[in-house]
């Protein structure tokens, strides 16, 4: 009887040089290679929004990620979440993607896959904005609403299809390339060289994030606000330093959580405020009215008005130079609910004393809140985190 040693067995392995993987191979590079050319996120544009007098020697631009072929800033960070995953091995052939959205990411990520031939679930909150549903479904996803937590209902659909969970919640701040000289960070620098303050909410915590790293890898002095709205963990996590806040959650579709996402990196923000659902939805309104173009939806305001704050820190300062926040998405996403009193009475969100508050900063420069304001709780140590 004729024996094969194993020695004799691990060299024919070690010189067997077939891929395991020969045709995972070819439809990762098509994905990839179209991803990046037909399909590569747009440079979009940039608004200077006029400023009252009162503030000479600064400057509040709006970047208008709506403009993107998939209608929002999420865009940049589908094509980022499927090159990583894709790059990564994670995402292989026959398998569908399912993300959990409150409505842009899933957009976003669905029209990428529509055009990748990849099926594509969105799990999202049941009160989530029927025209974002509406969208999920006209680039070919399937949406699953539940009233849980979309995290772990996404992580079981993931389970029963066999599929890949994007987890964007997880991902995105690994997934940006905030290295590269094509993204946001870059366009906007490039555009705006004194760019002293990029304001942003955060959802996912990614974009703010590759922001911040792209300005410290430069060199530049630039700093990164983060605003969050009522109710969402972040600002309580970053202010006391307790990466495991929890809170019930935003009423503000696209930013805030009920807790501190993987994502949101805490020492690259310089500056956290807090912004009342009231006062995002006045400047949410208050931009659309003005002759600036911009019809925008909630997470625009909260932006917004944390630029006005900033500004009004700057000028206090008596510093300089220029502040950018971003046009997150249209406003026709959200007609029927933050564009709608009867929505908004039943949310409980109040923007009419909020309303001169605005008005008033963009027309004198001045900064008189509603008399029944309360100042957000500041830590025992300073709110500017340099």
């Amino acid at each position: 009887m004729t024996t094969t040693t194993h020695t004799e067995v691990e060299h024919d392995v070690d010189e067997d040089v077939s891929d395991v993987y020969p045709e995972d191979r070819a439809w990762v590079n098509e994905c990839v290679q179209r991803i990046r050319g037909e399909f590569a996120p747009l440079g979009t544009s940039l608004r200077e929004i006029p400023l009252p007098p009162k503030l000479a020697g600064l400057r509040l631009y709006l970047k208008r990620e709506s403009e993107q072929p998939s209608g929002s800033h999420k865009h940049r960070l589908a094509a980022a979440l499927l090159t990583h995953a894709l790059a990564s091995g994670r995402l292989t052939p026959g398998r569908p993607v399912i993300e959990a959205s409150s409505g842009s990411t899933a957009i976003s990520e669905a029209w990428y896959c529509e055009r990748l031939g990849i099926d594509f679930h969105a799990v999202v909150p049941s009160g989530t904005a029927p025209e974002k549903l509406a969208l999920i479904t006209q680039y070919g996803g399937q949406v699953h609403p539940v009233d849980g937590d979309i995290v772990e209902e996404a992580k079981k659909l993931t389970t029963a299809l066999d599929g890949h969970f994007m987890d964007q919640f997880t991902y995105a701040e690994r997934a940006y390339d905030w290295r590269g000289e094509e993204g946001l960070a870059p366009e906007l620098i490039r555009a705006v060289p004194d760019l002293a303050w990029f304001v942003m909410g955060a959802g996912t915590g990614g974009t703010a994030t590759s922001v911040a790293r792209y300005g410290r890898y430069t060199g530049r002095t630039l700093r990164v606000c983060v605003t969050d709205p009522d109710h969402s963990a972040f600002f309580r996590g970053w202010r006391d330093k307790n990466p495991a806040a929890t809170d019930k959650g935003s009423h503000i579709e696209g930013i805030g959580r009920p807790r501190v996402e993987p994502s949101f990196l805490p020492p690259l923000v310089n500056r956290m405020i807090q912004v009342h659902d009231g006062a995002s939805v006045a400047a949410m309104r208050f931009a659309a009215a003005a002759n600036w173009d911009i019809v925008a939806g909630p997470s625009t305001g909260t932006g917004l008005f944390g630029a006005m704050r900033v500004l009004l820190g700057m000028h206090a300062a008596g510093q300089t130079g220029a502040v950018a926040t971003v046009m997150c998405d249209s406003g026709d996403r959200y007609v029927n609910e933050y564009y709608n009193d009867a929505w908004l009475a039943d949310k409980q969100i109040d923007h009419k004393p909020w309303m001169p508050t605005v008005e008033r900063f963009f027309t004198t420069g001045d900064w008189t809140p509603p008399a029944a304001y309360e100042p957000t709780p500041k830590p025992a140590t300073t709110m500017w985190n340099m």
